[in-house]
């Protein structure tokens, strides 16, 4: 493809994302599912220049209305091309052709001198920083002097991180098949079954990938799994299990000894899951249970003191995903946050009878707002006094190293390299059962 016909494919996607009710990166998939003819390094191109433009919204949008130019799809790309990319010819993007745009208009042609003249440094922070206004005050308040340099992380790709199945293969085994398939790899920081890919790769070419030694999930999601320190014979329930991917984890850091109950209210989305268990083989310990079922919300309600662990991976914001998720920060495909922050509260109501004494209760999210973190957990610890907050070191696993200090694990792309999370971990006071 030349560079026409892959603008044209940016400017169709971003149409259907303008007209969709769906998160972005299920628009962007469903456009290239359709579309195999399109190689992957022309895939790669037309992806970033579609992330560029959502993650650079709040510019692009100061930008336009520095030279009152109205706010349309092909005014955004001019914008993104000159203001953000630099560059001055652009005539060729728009060659007119029959799988490119059509030719500038005489009006496109006369906005783009005054693109060039644009000094977007005398642009406003927030608007730099791409800071949605209503959280900004939540966010300058926790991140104090670091917010701009926790904002600026923000902004940046999102790195690809691995979790090695490692009931099948050791860490090192599947690092070495990944470099022959030539995927080179490091270790994650700290998550003791992770790899970080070095640059954006293609994966499902891979032996280490078809044979499910693999799955993709960023480290800090990995480290929640990590603040469960689930062990071989324990019995876990994954209340918000979505796909499976922290499931999945639980059950290799169980050795497939035990039993874990994913359960979650998108029953269509919990099922699927069954085949990655399969395809990893740990389906044997893991029983799948959705709320959207009446009997399971039943059964749920008869489990007193039943489980070891209980993780609570709760319905949020999103925050902490920015990176991979820019259209989030300003599109909102779910409840506000008043109605989250209730279900989160709900949820861990609805949990709390599950746990045995001297078990926990590891409540986590992918949200960097402290009214869905520590806010929330201090109300729960009001609400239910036979439970205290652990310090990390206490309840870590052995031969690991807590990512953080003190009693909550929150991770940031500056700090952590990491998407942005948060776990706290709830300890029901009690002495454990002997077994």
């Amino acid at each position: 493809m030349n560079p026409a016909a892959r603008l044209k494919a940016v400017l169709d996607i971003q149409d259907r994302i303008n007209a969709s009710r769906i998160p972005m990166d299920l628009t962007v998939g469903d456009y290239m599912r359709n579309r195999r003819y399109i190689g992957a390094k022309d895939r790669a191109e037309i992806v970033d220049r579609v992330y560029k433009i959502a993650r650079h919204r709040a510019r692009l949008g100061w930008v336009l209305e520095q030279v009152g130019a109205e706010d349309l799809v092909r005014n955004r790309a001019l914008a993104q091309l000159v203001t953000l990319e630099g560059k001055k010819e652009i005539e060729h993007f728009f060659d007119g052709s029959q799988y490119g745009p059509e030719p500038l208009t005489d009006e496109e042609k006369a906005l783009v001198p005054k693109l060039i003249e644009v000094d977007l440094s005398k642009a406003p922070e927030n608007i730099l920083l791409e800071i949605p206004a209503n959280y900004e005050p939540s966010l300058r308040a926790y991140f104090g002097a670091d917010f701009n340099a926790e904002m600026t992380a923000m902004l940046e790709g999102a790195t690809l991180d691995l979790r090695v199945n490692t009931i099948q293969k050791t860490r090192e085994e599947v690092q070495a098949s990944l470099a022959k398939d030539a995927v080179l790899t490091d270790e994650s920081a700290v998550s003791p079954w992770g790899l970080r890919t070095r640059t954006k790769v293609y994966l499902a070419a891979t032996k280490a990938f078809k044979a499910g030694w693999i799955d993709i999930q960023d480290e800090g999601s990995q480290l929640i799994a990590v603040a469960c320190n689930a062990q071989p014979g324990q019995q876990v329930l994954d209340y918000c299990a979505g796909g499976g991917g922290k499931t999945l984890a639980l059950a290799n850091a169980m050795k497939v000894k035990g039993r874990i109950v994913a359960m979650d209210m998108e029953e269509s989305r919990l099922l699927k899951s069954k085949d990655r268990f399969r395809r990893a083989r740990v389906s044997d310990i893991i029983e799948v249970r959705p709320l959207s079922d009446e009997r399971h919300r039943k059964w749920l309600k008869r489990q007193k003191e039943t489980f070891d662990c209980c993780l609570v991976d709760a319905p949020c914001s999103g925050t902490g995903t920015w990176r991979r998720n820019p259209d989030t920060r300003w599109k909102n495909y779910g409840p506000d946050l008043s109605e989250t922050l209730k279900t989160q509260a709900d949820i861990l109501d609805r949990v709390v009878h599950t746990v045995k004494p001297g078990g926990r209760i590891v409540y986590a999210t992918c949200s960097i707002l402290t009214e869905e973190n520590e806010q929330q957990v201090d109300a729960f610890l009001t609400r239910h006094p036979d439970f205290e907050l652990a310090n990390l070191k206490d309840v870590w696993p052995d031969g690991v190293t807590p990512p953080c200090d003190g009693k909550y694990m929150r991770l940031t792309p500056h700090r952590n390299g990491t998407d942005g999370f948060f776990a706290a971990v709830l300890v029901k006071k009690g002495t454990p059962e002997a077994v």
